[in-house]
Formats: C-alpha cells, structure tokens, sequence
C-alpha cells in the first residue's frame, strides 16, 4: 500500500494530470471535495466540485490546493486555474462548458502560479526516486555509505567535465594568442604601456585588499595574471568557483559564490563581436548566470 502511495507520488512529480488528481482527491476527501483535471495551452485546468457551497469557500481551499502542488513540485506545470462548482452529474467535455458559459456554470474561478522549486533539491530528489523502493518500507534501497559515494561521484564528474571545458578554452585561447604574436611585430613599451602597467598593478592590489576582506570570494581582476584578455579572467575565476563550491556550506558562502559566478559571466560579456570567441564566450555568460543563480536559490534556502 505505501509503495502505490509513493509511486503515485512520484508520477505526480512527473507531470502526470491523473496522478496529480489522485492526490488532490486524496488530500481534499475530508472536506467533500473532488476534482477533475486538464492540461491544455500550459495551463492545469482544475475543477473542484462538492454538494455544498460553503465546502468550496475560496478563501479555504485555494491555499490549499496551492500549498498540495507546492509540495509535489509538477513538473512543466506552473499555471493553474481553479474552478469550481456544485457537483452534478458526469460531463465528459466540462471544459468546454465552462468555457462557453462560466458565469452561469461556475461559483468562481482563480489563476494561482507555484512558486519555482529549488533545483538543487529537485536535482537530488529526482536522483534518489531513480533508485529501486524496498518492497516493505516503500522507501529507496539506500545506504549511507552508497549516498555519499554516489554524491562523492556526481562532483567527480561535475569537475571532470568543468576541468575539460576550461582546459579546452585555455587551448583555443593560447593558440589564438600565438597566431596573434606571429602576424605583428614586438614593438617597445611606451609611456601609455607603463601607465596601464601601473593601473593593473594597482587593480592586483585592489583584487588582493578585497580577498582578504571576504576570504570565501575568489576575485580576479583583468590583467593581474599577465594578461589583460576578460576571457582568461573568467575561465580561471570560473575553475575557482567550481573548487569552491564543494565546500560551500554556509548561506554567507553560497552568497559569495554566487557573487563569484556572477563576476565570471561579467568578465564574459566583455567579449567583442568581432573576437572570433565571441559565440564561446555567449554561451559561458548563459551558464556562469545560471551557476549564479543556483548558488543564490542555495544561500535563500539554508
């Protein structure tokens, strides 16, 4: 019994609309009320029907409807439209009615959009409903020693992948700079070139008073590794933030890495149109913002 419970759950999670129905129909039997279910145009279509007016108070059972679908995190469903009226007999095509003839067919009817789930949580909630259920608890057959070494395994891939996009990157860019070296010639250093030698020794030093103000924010500022090109910039900042991020556990820490992550979509968007890493570095700021943005849902939650 428990393992038809989770697994209709977990279909629910999925996206399934009769899945979703059951639970609503189960959470909702105490009050009278039952539901019937349509996903159309991105929309969850909802139809709540009891034999009393007063079982249907708005105010009552929009919440918790709400707080139902928050809790089970649909998949692909965010807007849902909440209709109700008093219960009648079985129409097939009851979309279509309230449609053609809501004032006289409904009591009322409410828009309601769920707030986002955290997809850090979902990531490692979709992860664990992958695994087998045990037969008699109807809970994941999962060990301790199991969760941490398949945990120690997604980072050791999420690095490995990170390591070899940076390494990649770091190729393109020295070749790049190598044809670059080859079709101009060395040319002595002038006043200006000092100058801006000058600026970026005191952008390092800069770089280096805010480290030691925040110690969990790496910095990285243009020009302070021998190079004035944002695209170096970022990649190291962003090889940084992934070493960071294994041992971020304080809201303080995931708040830096997100400013962290954020700083290497910036240094991205440096990049100029006519730079031949131009698409490259598009699609870095896309995910430096994304990697941002998770960071910061993190620091929100804990």
């Amino acid at each position: 019994m428990v393992d038809s419970i989770n697994d209709i759950a977990r279909q629910a999670r999925q996206g399934s609309v009769s899945a979703i129905i059951q639970v609503l129909n189960d959470n909702l039997a105490d009050s009278g009320v039952r539901t019937r279910a349509v996903f159309e145009q991105g929309v969850l279509q909802l139809l709540c029907e009891a034999p009393k007016p007063e079982q249907l108070e708005q105010t009552v059972l929009v919440p918790n409807i709400r707080q139902i679908l928050e809790s089970l995190q649909p998949r692909q469903i965010r807007r849902v439209k909440i209709n109700s009226r008093i219960v009648r007999e079985q129409q097939l095509l009851w979309l279509e009615e309230i449609q053609r003839d809501g004032i006289n067919q409904l009591l009322w009817s409410e828009e309601i959009v769920l707030n986002r789930p955290n997809p850090i949580r979902r990531f490692f909630r979709d992860l664990g409903e992958r695994q087998p259920l045990d037969p008699k608890a109807g809970f994941p057959k999962k060990s301790p020693s199991r969760f941490i070494r398949e945990k120690r395994l997604f980072w050791r891939g999420l690095i490995g992948g990170a390591s070899l996009s940076i390494f990649l990157l770091l190729v393109g860019w020295t070749v790049y700079n190598w044809l670059e070296r080859s079709n101009s010639q060395v040319a002595t250093e002038t006043p200006s070139e000092a100058v801006d030698e000058n600026n970026a020794a005191d952008n390092a030093a800069d770089s280096e008073a805010n480290s030691e103000a925040n110690p969990s924010l790496i910095q990285v500022a243009p020009g302070t590794s021998g190079t004035s090109d944002p695209f170096a910039d970022a990649v190291r900042l962003a090889e940084a933030a992934v070493q960071a991020g294994q041992q971020a556990e304080t809201p303080a820490e995931w708040q830096a890495l997100a400013e962290q992550w954020q700083q290497a979509s910036d240094l991205m968007s440096q990049i100029s149109p006519d730079d031949p890493r131009y698409e490259v570095a598009q699609d870095r700021v896309a995910v430096y913002r994304q990697n941002s943005e998770s960071a910061r849902l993190q620091a929100e939650s804990n």
